[in-house]
C-alpha cells in the first residue's frame, strides 16, 4: 500500500512523503496476560464504549469487627456495539461467583478474568453480544475494608468517655469506587443506583438517597434499603456510611458524632441559605429528595461532594458557639464549594478527568461568589484574590499544566495530580475574568443554558464555551484605570469582528501558563505587548500562541491618552489572570501616586501592584530595590488585602535567606511595627481585621518580638492558670498556642489539651502549635506520632510536615524524615494525591543551594515508579533552581539596600 502526502513549509517547498506497508496481513492486537495466565481480552487502560451500565443494584454487608465486607453487585447494561466481551473495573475484590444473563434467557455462570495493573476485569463470550441487547451481570465478592482513606474504608475514634468507636465510610473520587464494588468506574458511564447495606442494630447507615425500608434478617442484623437514585450519576459520587452518628435537620441535615451535635448548627444554617441561593441563581432546582452533610472523624480530603451525602472533615463542618468568625469562614467556604458541586460536577459531569476543572474550577468560583451575596461579612473577595495569586505562582512554572489537558491522560497518578491549584483556583480565576468581560447577565444566562443542555450527562470544555457563545456571541469591553477614573473601551478590530467566547477562552484553557502584558507610553500613545510569564526558560514547552486578553488590542494596538494623565493601571480589581509590567517610568508614577494619594487605587488594586512587582522581581524584570521602593507606601496602608500580600511575599524571601540576616528582619519589623503596635489583643468582630491581626501577630511573635510574645504568654496563662479561665479570641489562638509551645511546660499542657478538647478548630490550632516547636526531640516525636496514627490521626501528617518545615530548626530535619519514611507515607497517601503534592512542596520549597538540588533530584530519581514521574517532583526541582537564581541575582543588592 502506497500513499502520498504533499506538505508545504513556510517557504512553500514541496515535500513528498511516501508511506510503504509491505505486510500482507493485518497486525493482530497484543493482549496482556490476566492473573490466570490467559490472555486478557482488552489492551487499553480506558474502558471500551461497547457496553453501558443502566442500573446498579448493590448489596453490602460490612463487618466492623473483622474489618471485612461482602458484596453482591447486579449491573443491568445495554450493549452499544456488537462485542464479545464485557470489561469493567475491580480493585482488591475477591470475586467468588459471576453470572450473566442476556435478555430473558436463563442466567449462566461465567468466568471472570482480571488484569491487576489496570484494575480491570472482563468476561468473554464465544458469540457476539448484539447492539441493543439488555444484559445483566451479577458478581458476588468479598474484600477487606480499606486501611487507607479511599474506597470503602474503616476508621475509629474515641468518644467523650474515651471508648473506642468504629465506623466505615467511602471516598471514591477519583477512581476508588472499584474498591467497593465492580463497576464501570469512569465519569462518562453514568447510571442509577439502588443500595442495600446490612448493619448491626447499634449503627445507622446513610447513602445518596433517603432510606426506603429496614428489614430485620434472621441473623438479627438489619438491612437498610435506600431509594433508587432519581438521576443518573457517575460511580465516583456514590457513597455510603455505617456509623454511630446523630443529626440536626431543616431543609438539609447535618450529621456528627453524638457529643458534637451542638457544633452542627452553623453548618446547617449556612447550607440551608446556600442551597436556596444556588436553586435561584442556577434556575435549576437541586434534584434529589434529601441532602446530608456528614462530619467524619477520620477523613483525608477537606470534603467530598457525593450527591446527596456530602462528607467532610470535622474541622471543615463543625464549629462551636465560641468559635471565631474566621473558623466559621472556613466552614462556610467548604460548604459553599461542595453545594456548588451538586450542579457543577454532579448534575453535569466532565467526560474525563482531563476536564476536571469543569467541576472544581466552577465549585471554587461559586464558593466565593455565593458567599459574597449570602455572607458578605466573611469578606470572601479578599480570600479569592489571595488564592488567585497563589495559583499564578504555580502556573508561572514550566512544570505547570493547561487547565484542560490531553484526554490521553490515563494513569492514576496523572489523574490525582489534576487536583491542584491550576485546576481549582486558576479555573475559578478564568471564570471570574470571563464574567467580568461579558455584558451584565450574559455569564449566568450561558451557564443556565449549559446546565439545562447537559444535565444528567457529561460535557467537555468546548461544550461550556459553545453554550456561553450562544447567548453572548461577541466580547465587547474591557477596563483600565487612569488617574482614578475607570475607562471602558471597545474591542479593537485587529481580532475578528465577532470574537466568540470560545475563541477567547480556548487560548486560556488549552495552553499552560498566563501572559505578561508590558505597557509602554510614548507621545501620548500606550502600547501593549504580551509574552508568556515564564520563570524558567530552560526546556520550555510553551507554544508561541497568544492569549486573547481583555486588554490586548485597543485602537489598532495603541491607546491615546492626554498629556495630563500621570499614571495608568491595567487589570482593574485584578479580575484578569495576567501580570502587568509598566516599565521604569510607569512604575515610578504608580509608586509616587501610592505614596501621595493612596485612595486613588482600590485595596485589591494595591494588592495586585505589590504582587506584580514581586513577580517581576522573580522574573528578573525589576530589581529588588524597586520592590522596596514600592513597599515604602505601606506605612500608610490599613487594608487587609495589600498588607497580607506584602507580608506573604516578604516572608517567602525571609525563608530563603540562609542565615535570616538581621538587616532584613529589622526592615520587616520597621515596616509593620507601627501597625502591629496599634492593634489590641481583645475581641474583634470584623473577619477582615481578624485575618490581618492574626497574620501580623504570628509574624511578630514568630520573629521573637518580646512585646508580642509577652502578651501571648499572658493570654495563655489567663487561659490555663487562672481560677476563672479567660477565653482567647479565636483568631489569636494559633499565635498564643505557638508561643506557649516553645516552653517545656507549655508544650506539655498543649499536648494534654489536644487529647481533651472537643472543638475541632481549636484542636487543629493546638496541633500546629505543637509542630512549631524548635525542640528537635519533640519534632521527632510529633512527626512519628502523625505517621503512626494513634495519638494524632494520620490525616494530619501533611499539616504537621508543613508546619515543621516553616520552622528554623525543623525545615532540614523534616526533609530527612520524609526521605526515611517515604515508603510508609505513600502507603497512606497515594502517589500524585494532594497530600503527597503538599508534602513535597513544603519540604523542598525553601532550598536554594546546588547541594540541596542534587539531593532532591537524586532521591526522587532513585524512587523510579515510587515517585519520580510526578509533576510535583518536577515542580520542586524547578523551584529550587529558581531559588538559586533569585539568591544569586538579588542577595547582593538586598544586602546593600538594607
Amino acid at each position: 500500500v502506497k500513499c502520498s502526502s504533499t506538505l508545504f513549509s513556510k517557504k512553500k517547498t514541496k515535500i513528498n512523503i511516501v508511506f510503504v506497508d509491505n505486510s500482507s496481513t493485518p497486525i493482530e492486537p497484543v493482549y496482556p496476560n490476566s492473573t490466570t495466565g490467559e490472555p486478557f481480552p482488552w489492551n487499553e487502560p480506558r474502558l471500551p464504549a461497547s457496553v453501558r451500565p443502566v442500573n446498579y443494584n448493590l448489596s453490602l454487608t460490612p463487618n466492623l469487627t473483622s474489618k471485612t465486607f461482602t458484596g453482591r453487585t447486579v449491573i443491568n447494561m445495554m450493549i452499544q456495539h456488537d462485542t464479545k466481551r464485557v470489561v469493567l473495573h475491580s480493585s482488591d475484590l475477591n470475586i467468588t461467583k459471576a453470572t450473566f444473563q442476556v435478555g430473558k434467557d436463563k442466567s449462566v455462570e461465567v468466568k471472570v478474568l482480571e488484569y491487576k495493573p489496570w484494575q480491570l476485569i472482563a468476561v468473554s463470550f464465544p458469540e457476539d453480544l448484539k447492539a441493543g441487547q439488555v444484559c445483566v451481570l451479577t458478581l458476588e465478592y468479598k474484600a477487606n475494608l480499606s486501611n487507607t482513606y479511599d474506597g470503602f474504608y474503616n476508621s475509629s475514634y474515641n468518644d467523650v468517655t474515651g471508648a473506642k468507636r468504629v465506623l466505615a465510610a467511602t471516598q471514591f473520587e477519583p477512581q476508588a469506587a472499584r474498591k467497593a464494588f465492580p463497576c464501570f468506574d469512569e465519569p462518562a458511564f453514568k447510571a442509577t443506583f439502588l443500595v442495600r447495606i446490612t448493619r448491626e442494630p447499634e449503627y445507622i447507615t446513610l447513602s445518596n438517597m433517603p432510606k426506603a425500608k429496614t428489614t430485620t434478617l434472621p441473623s438479627g442484623l438489619l438491612e437498610d434499603e435506600f431509594e433508587q437514585t432519581s438521576v443518573n450519576m457517575s460511580t465516583y459520587l456514590v457513597a455510603f456510611i455505617v456509623a454511630n452518628f446523630t443529626s440536626v435537620s431543616r431543609n438539609v441535615s447535618v450529621y456528627s458524632v453524638a457529643e458534637k451535635k451542638e457544633h452542627t448548627h452553623y453548618a446547617l444554617d449556612a447550607a440551608s441559605k446556600l442551597l436556596q441561593f444556588y436553586n435561584t441563581i442556577f434556575d435549576v432546582d437541586y434534584p434529589l429528595r434529601k441532602l446530608d452533610l456528614v462530619a467524619i472523624p477520620d477523613f483525608l480530603a477537606g470534603a467530598m461532594e457525593n450527591w446527596g451525602l456530602i462528607t467532610f472533615r470535622e474541622t471543615t463542618l463543625l464549629v462551636g458557639n465560641q468559635s471565631s468568625p474566621l473558623d466559621k469562614q472556613l466552614v462556610a467556604n467548604v460548604v459553599a464549594h461542595e453545594l456548588a458541586h451538586q450542579w457543577f460536577g454532579n448534575l453535569v459531569t466532565m467526560r474525563w478527568w482531563n476536564d476536571l476543572w469543569l467541576s472544581e474550577g466552577f465549585a471554587t468560583y461559586w464558593q466565593y461568589t455565593s458567599l459574597t451575596t449570602v455572607f458578605p461579612q466573611l469578606y470572601p473577595g479578599d480570600e479569592f484574590l489571595e488564592v488567585r495569586f497563589k495559583a499564578m505562582a504555580k502556573d508561572s512554572l514550566n512544570s505547570t499544566h493547561s487547565v484542560s489537558v490531553s484526554s490521553q491522560m490515563t494513569s492514576p497518578e496523572d489523574v490525582l495530580e489534576m487536583f491542584d491549584s491550576v485546576t481549582y483556583e486558576k479555573g475559578a480565576s478564568l471564570l471570574l475574568m470571563l464574567n467580568s468581560t461579558l455584558p451584565d447577565g450574559q455569564f449566568r444566562k450561558g451557564l443556565i443554558e449549559y446546565l439545562n443542555k447537559y444535565r444528567g450527562s457529561n460535557s467537555v470544555t468546548d461544550d461550556l464555551w459553545n453554550s456561553l457563545t450562544q447567548v453572548s456571541l461577541v466580547l465587547v469591553s474591557f477596563s483600565m484605570v487612569f488617574d482614578g477614573y475607570r475607562l471602558w473601551m471597545c474591542q479593537a478590530q485587529v481580532l475578528p469582528q465577532q470574537e466568540s467566547v470560545s475563541d477567547m477562552m480556548r487560548t486560556w484553557t488549552l495552553q499552560k501558563g498566563f501572559p505578561l502584558v508590558t505597557v509602554s507610553c510614548k507621545d501620548g500613545q500606550v502600547n501593549l505587548t504580551q509574552e508568556p510569564f515564564l520563570l524558567s526558560r530552560e526546556n520550555t514547552t510553551h507554544t508561541s500562541s497568544l492569549w486573547h486578553i481583555p486588554v490586548s488590542y485597543v485602537n489598532d494596538t495603541t491607546l491615546k491618552v492626554s498629556d495630563s494623565v500621570k499614571w495608568l493601571k491595567l487589570n482593574y480589581m485584578n479580575t484578569g489572570f495576567y501580570i502587568v509590567h509598566y516599565g521604569v517610568e510607569g512604575w515610578a508614577a504608580l509608586i509616587n501616586t501610592l505614596k501621595t494619594d493612596i485612595s486613588s487605587f482600590t485595596a485589591h488594586d494595591r494588592a495586585s501592584l505589590i504582587h506584580n512587582m514581586f513577580a517581576l522581581s522573580r522574573l528578573g524584570r525589576v530589581s529588588f530595590p524597586q520592590v522596596l521602593s514600592l513597599l515604602g507606601y505601606l506605612t500608610k496602608e490599613t487594608e487587609t488585602a495589600p498588607l497580607k500580600e506584602a507580608l506573604s511575599q516578604l516572608s517567602s524571601v525571609y525563608r530563603l535567606l540562609d542565615k535570616r540576616p538581621d538587616p532584613y528582619l529589622g526592615y520587616i519589623l520597621n515596616l509593620f511595627g507601627p501597625l502591629i503596635n496599634s492593634l489590641d489583643w481583645g475581641e474583634e468582630q470584623s473577619v477582615s481585621r481578624q485575618e490581618l491581626r492574626s497574620a501580623l501577630f504570628e509574624m511578630a511573635c514568630g520573629l521573637g518580638q518580646e512585646n508580642c510574645t509577652d502578651q501571648a504568654k499572658v493570654l495563655y496563662d489567663q487561659r490555663t492558670n487562672s481560677t476563672q479561665p479567660k477565653i482567647i479570641p479565636g483568631d489569636l489562638e494559633r499565635v498564643v498556642f505557638s508561643v506557649a509551645a516553645q516552653s517545656d511546660s507549655g508544650w506539655l499542657s498543649l499536648l494534654e489539651a489536644y487529647g481533651h478538647t472537643t472543638y475541632d478548630s481549636e484542636k487543629r490550632k493546638i496541633l500546629q502549635a505543637l509542630a512549631s516547636t524548635q525542640d528537635t526531640r519533640r519534632i521527632v516525636w510529633i512527626l512519628n506520632a502523625g505517621l503512626q496514627g494513634s495519638i494524632i490521626q494520620t490525616q494530619e501528617l501533611p499539616l504537621l510536615i508543613g508546619t515543621v518545615s516553616d520552622g528554623f530548626a525543623g525545615h532540614l530535619f523534616v526533609w530527612n524524615f520524609v526521605k526515611e519514611n517515604w515508603d510508609s507515607i505513600i502507603e497512606k497517601f497515594p502517589l500524585g494525591s494532594y497530600p503527597i503534592q503538599s508534602i513535597i512542596k513544603s519540604t523542598t520549597s525553601q532550598f536554594s543551594t546546588q547541594m540541596h538540588l542534587e539531593e532532591v533530584q537524586g532521591f526522587f530519581s532513585g524512587l523510579k515508579e515510587r515517585g519520580h514521574p510526578m509533576r510535583s517532583v518536577q515542580e520542586a526541582l524547578e523551584t529550587i533552581r529558581l531559588n538559586q537564581d533569585w539568591m544569586d541575582r538579588n542577595l547582593p543588592a538586598l544586602r546593600q539596600s538594607l
